[in-house]
């Protein structure tokens, strides 16, 4: 017989969005639901091991939620608590690997444990209730409601989900097709969203690329070599096997080298630009090497989308980007030109440990882009681009549910392998672009708001992810507490005031002060 399972609220995706949406409902008082279909909760954190996310300048002090802020905080305890940090070591603001990316670089598993520990508390209550390896495969519909979604483990098992609130914090949108819900993919045409560096045709599969990271260390006299990949002869020869690269603002070639500190200054060294752990912070001897996370310019996957094409179209794609990651691997240990005039380092070795997968590649691939729904509003390029916003403010949401700041940074797209980089003013997250135009209780509780493409390279970070899946948590509990419509919150000024006092005794700050403009 089918198992079934009710809560108040359903959270289909278990990533950065659906754990702030499951910690949102439970800290006012309701039951959450939320399942994964990988072995980790924590999305880009975790399963996708980009555990040195992309952050603002001012992320220490301002510019993230309150919960975000114990996220962080929880990281660098555990390694205060657990590890042999040097006593000269600063803990309140500890960077474990010292990568150049972020502020806080960090183990894949670290994140996972610390997003465990903010979750336990509620799932000892009965708050919050977690399905690890389950997906959504269907949905009962009717009168633009989601009454059920039923879901599957990876032995075909399957069950039937019921809520009165539904919110998609799956990475590619997976519930939009499943429910009927109206969506977008790819690029937008100008004369649809007015964009500046919009495209001049629609193109729905245009996406950016995608990746397949993995982590290394560096073991100098040892031999660990990986056998060279299908595939590999045309990575080389399509130019991702090389230390020049576009530079993704002016697309003229942009040198990077290995190591710091060796060969050409002016060359931009990869192991420290996402390096998670840094072994000269902890007592000597702990760690024979420092961990290096691999998402670099090398092994961004241009070669097909993995959304909305046929199966064995997807799995093309899936299994190019691994080999175009298992390339740059063999190419760094055989024929990457060392400094010294030698080529290679054999004694990069993969870490499957810190993945936690068999082969030392992520559990999953990097996705930045998902489908985006068709919302009550559309955040545009002309709402928080720099260049675009005379006087460096963002455009002022009057239903602002927090807030965010990152580039409008759109890695090379599938088709056209086209750059986007622009700056960005320090931006709200408007409640209307996490409503579906019709649908009336499904939320998008991460990177599948309302965006569009360009302005998806803004709101697909870590911190942003994390206050959207957050305020869709608390949008859900709000309506369930208050028998109110999402779309009802955000029309009626009452409705919506109590609910911006709801997020902000939460710690969702929805505004940046004056000093914080560009």
């Amino acid at each position: 017989m089918e198992r079934e399972h009710c809560a108040d609220v359903l959270i289909v995706g278990g990533g950065l969005g659906g754990v702030a949406a499951a910690l949102a409902v439970a800290r006012l008082g309701l039951r959450a639901l939320m399942t994964e279909e990988t072995d980790w909760i924590g999305g880009q954190l975790t399963a996708q091991a980009v555990s040195a996310p992309d952050e603002h300048p001012w992320i220490e002090s301002f510019g993230a939620t309150r919960s975000y802020q114990a996220l962080r905080a929880a990281i660098r305890r555990y390694y205060a608590d657990h590890y042999p940090l040097l006593p000269d070591r600063e803990r309140a603001y500890l960077n474990p690997g010292r990568g150049g990316v972020s502020r806080l670089c960090h183990e894949p598993r670290v994140g996972l444990a610390a997003l465990e520990a903010m979750l336990a508390p509620h799932r000892a209550a009965g708050r919050v209730t977690v399905w690890i390896g389950w997906r959504a495969i269907a949905t009962d519909v009717e009168h633009d409601r989601v009454r059920a979604v039923r879901v599957a483990d990876r032995g075909g098992h399957t069950a039937v989900l019921h809520a009165p609130w539904v919110i998609d914090a799956t990475e590619c949108g997976d519930l939009l097709p499943l429910t009927g819900t109206e969506y977008v993919t790819g690029a937008e045409a100008v004369t649809d969203t007015g964009e500046p560096h919009a495209a001049p045709t629609a193109a729905p599969q245009d996406m950016q690329s995608f990746t397949w990271c993995f982590v290394l260390d560096h073991r100098p006299g040892e031999d660990h070599t990986v056998p060279r990949p299908e595939g590999y002869d045309a990575c080389l020869q399509a130019g991702h096997l090389s230390w020049v690269q576009p530079h993704p603002v002016t697309g003229e070639p942009r040198r990077y080298a290995m190591f710091p500190g060796e060969g050409d200054p002016s060359a931009y060294p990869l192991w420290t630009y996402r390096r998670i752990l840094d072994r000269t912070q902890f007592a000597e001897g702990a760690f024979p090497s420092d961990l290096s996370l691999i998402n670099w310019p090398q092994n961004d996957y241009t070669g097909g989308s993995i959304i909305d094409v046929p199966a064995g179209e997807r799995e093309r794609a899936l299994m190019g980007a691994r080999r175009l990651s298992l390339s740059l691997l063999h190419w760094l240990q055989t024929e990457a030109p060392r400094p010294d005039g030698g080529q290679g380092w054999p004694g990069l070795c993969l870490r499957p440990d810190v993945t936690g997968t068999p082969d030392g590649l992520a559990m999953v691939p990097y996705v930045r882009e998902s489908r985006r729904i068709v919302p009550v509003f559309r955040v545009l390029e002309q709402h928080v681009a720099l260049q675009s916003r005379s006087d460096g403010r963002a455009e002022a949401f009057r239903d602002t549910a927090g807030i965010g700041l990152y580039r409008i940074d759109l890695h090379p797209a599938v088709h056209t392998a086209r750059y986007i980089d622009l700056s960005c003013c320090p931006f709200q997250i408007p409640l209307g672009a996490l409503l579906p135009a019709r649908m009336r209780n499904l939320l998008a509780g991460c990177k599948n708001i309302g965006t569009t493409h360009i302005t998806n390279g803004a709101y697909r970070l870590h911190p942003v992810e994390w206050n959207i899946g957050e305020a869709a948590g608390a949008l859900a509990a709000f309506c369930e507490q208050h028998a109110l419509p999402p779309h009802g919150v955000r029309e009626r000024a009452a409705s919506l005031d109590a609910f911006q006092a709801v997020l902000r005794r939460l710690g969702v700050p929805l505004e940046w002060p004056a000093a914080h403009a560009v």
